[in-house]
């Protein structure tokens, strides 16, 4: 489910017959849950919510849905070949480096 810019995962405890989610692309811990479809979406609305509203009150910037930058720290050799490789391909090398990743998940 989407909601705000936020996004989640969800599951189905069939002992408790409950659904149970979390928000996946924060660093921040938000959790609901529901025992039907609709309450399920109203809690994870909610939630978001509350957690908007929260980090309002205490004056503090909420954890933003992926921000479009990483850090990834690889081998000094893989780094000079992958920008050696952008460069003659004319592109830079975040933009050499998004092509791939786009085209490694298609």
């Amino acid at each position: 489910m989407k909601y705000k810019g936020y996004e989640s995962v969800v599951e189905f405890d069939d002992e408790a017959e409950i659904f149970h989610g979390e928000i996946i692309n924060i660093r921040d811990v938000i959790t609901f849950q529901g025992s039907s479809v609709e309450e399920l979406k109203q809690a994870f609305q909610d939630s978001v919510d509350d957690y908007l509203e929260f980090c309002k009150q205490r004056g503090e910037e909420p954890d933003k849905p992926f921000s479009g930058k990483f850090v990834v720290r690889i081998n000094p050799q893989l780094h000079q070949v992958i920008a050696i490789r952008a460069r003659k391909e004319g592109k830079s090398l975040n933009s050499w480096i998004e092509q791939q990743l786009s085209e490694s998940i298609a």
